[in-house]
């Protein structure tokens, strides 16, 4: 299982911080700390998008171009989290976030059909 906190109200120009807890262990019988962890978001009326995602032992990251060079995923294996630091927010940057975890190997993909659990997602607010 997965859950994603940390969402809240700033204003533009500001940081803030999500985390992703993951638990328990996948279909295959593997703890999640074996998985990549991506995030995605999702804006009212628009389609879920890919933002960040950092691989098993947080070497390979990848982000979207429009979080490039302001957002940063890292992972704690000890604590099995995950976490998004946001910076320079923007109001386009509005959305829930969720974090996911594919049921496979999968390093780093951008698509949501490659990814099997969910987070409950967390409301990021950004004013401006």
């Amino acid at each position: 299982q997965l859950q994603a906190s940390g969402g809240g109200l700033v204003q533009a120009g500001g940081s803030l911080s999500l985390s992703c807890v993951a638990s328990g262990r996948t279909t295959r019988g593997l703890p999640f700390v074996n998985y990549t962890v991506a995030w995605f978001r999702q804006a009212a009326g628009k389609e879920r998008e890919f933002v960040a995602a950092i691989s098993p032992s947080g070497g390979q990251t990848g982000y979207s171009d429009s979080v490039q060079g302001r957002f940063t995923t890292s992972r704690d294996t000890a604590k099995n989290t995950v976490s998004l630091q946001m910076n320079s927010l923007k109001p386009e940057d509005t959305a829930i976030y969720y974090c996911a975890a594919p049921d496979s190997n999968l390093l780093i993909s951008t698509r949501t059909v490659d990814y099997d659990y969910w987070g409950q997602g967390t409301l990021v607010t950004v004013s401006s």
